[in-house]
């Protein structure tokens, strides 16, 4: 295999992503995780990350259509919707037994709640036990039944079942035993690890190690063994020296193919998008510093509260901040290079690209 040029791994990590569009079961299955945001500008992250890959999306998808797929909420690299494939590879995590005396004792109880219910809002948690409320993470008060609830769900003692309004919808479950011999748990931290990078590739070295080491939130009864689990992706995925830095790839895949040409495509990609998500890897392919902007200061923003890179063929050569104002679509761009490309085909596939938003909102 031909060594590949920094061009070559441009258009490779934009093609083996930006595939033909499919269902979305089998989108996420692909993509093996989908991080989760919050944010509405014009749409979640999940969504403006899944209508490039599946036909026909219309934001809240997921979330409408999420009780019947194999999928789940969870924490992986960071917080989204996992296919039940690698789910599974995840848990049991710690349980009842990381918890004090009286968190265990409350465990109980609302997990018997859940049990006998079916499903249950955390709002019907909260009227039944009435726990109060405690400091969470950001120094606030929090409510404890929700404090509660969030601490079952990462310890697999719940599941998500739906959403109600965007509130979490819990029921109880059990997890199966794993096998714990050495051999077992290194093929399952593996093969989340070969999620992560079939998600991200190609890889730079410090970006790997990253995402495997992230992945103690995945598996946190094996942060221990993420180091051993870095050495063997190194030496079982395709890797190559390009311009002073290591890059790596699924074993089975060439860079250098002549099948990566770019088709003559704009896409507004979300800031967690596969391509945008690792801002190292973005930096040293396209030559330019994306930032995501929401948290920033509104004086100190440079591209916009909510900017969607702007991808031409697979050029990065812009960005947008869309709006909807009285049911219209109102885009904002910047470019790179302070204008426009002024290839015909350019302004064609940038319409295309804003009715396909249209569409997708539902405008």
């Amino acid at each position: 295999m031909p060594t590949p040029t920094l061009d070559d791994l441009r258009r490779h990590a934009v093609a083996r992503t930006l595939v033909r569009p499919t269902t979305l079961a089998r989108a996420i299955e692909r993509l093996g995780f989908v991080q989760a945001d919050p944010i509405r500008a014009p749409a979640r992250a999940q969504d403006l990350t899944l209508r490039h890959r599946v036909g026909g999306y219309v934001a809240g998808d997921l979330e409408r259509r999420y009780a019947g797929l194999d999928v789940h909420e969870d924490f992986f690299v960071n917080y989204g919707f996992i296919s039940g494939r690698y789910w599974t590879l995840m848990h049991p995590r710690r349980g009842f037994d990381a918890w004090d005396a009286s968190t265990r004792r409350r465990a109980r109880a609302v997990l018997a709640f859940v049990r006998e219910r079916g499903s249950a809002h955390p709002r019907d948690v909260d009227a039944h036990f009435a726990h109060g409320s405690v400091t969470n993470y950001w120094g606030g008060s929090s409510n404890a039944t929700t404090h509660l609830l969030d601490g079952m769900h990462y310890r697999g003692l719940l599941r998500v079942v739906r959403r109600a309004n965007g509130i979490r919808v819990y029921a109880a479950h059990r997890h199966e035993p794993q096998p714990r011999h050495a051999a077992a748990r290194r093929a399952r931290i593996d093969a989340l690890v070969d999620v992560v990078v079939r998600k991200y590739a190609p890889l730079p070295a410090t970006t790997l190690s990253m995402l495997i080491r992230r992945l103690r939130y995945a598996v946190p009864q094996h942060r221990d063994e993420l180091a051993d689990a870095i050495a063997r992706a190194h030496k079982r995925l395709a890797r190559a020296r390009v311009d002073g830095r290591e890059w790596y790839w699924p074993a089975d895949e060439n860079p250098a193919s002549d099948e990566h040409a770019p088709a003559d495509r704009v896409r507004l990609l979300a800031p967690f998008d596969p391509i945008v998500w690792d801002r190292l890897r973005f930096e040293l392919l396209w030559n330019w510093r994306y930032r995501f902007e929401a948290y920033t200061p509104e004086p100190q923003r440079k591209l916009g509260y909510y900017a969607l890179p702007l991808m031409w063929r697979a050029q990065a050569i812009g960005w947008a901040n869309l709006a909807v104002e009285r049911g219209r679509l109102r885009p904002t761009f910047g470019y790179i290079d302070r204008a426009a490309p002024r290839d015909p085909l350019f302004r064609r596939a940038l319409d295309a690209e804003l009715d396909s938003v249209r569409t997708f909102l539902a405008l």
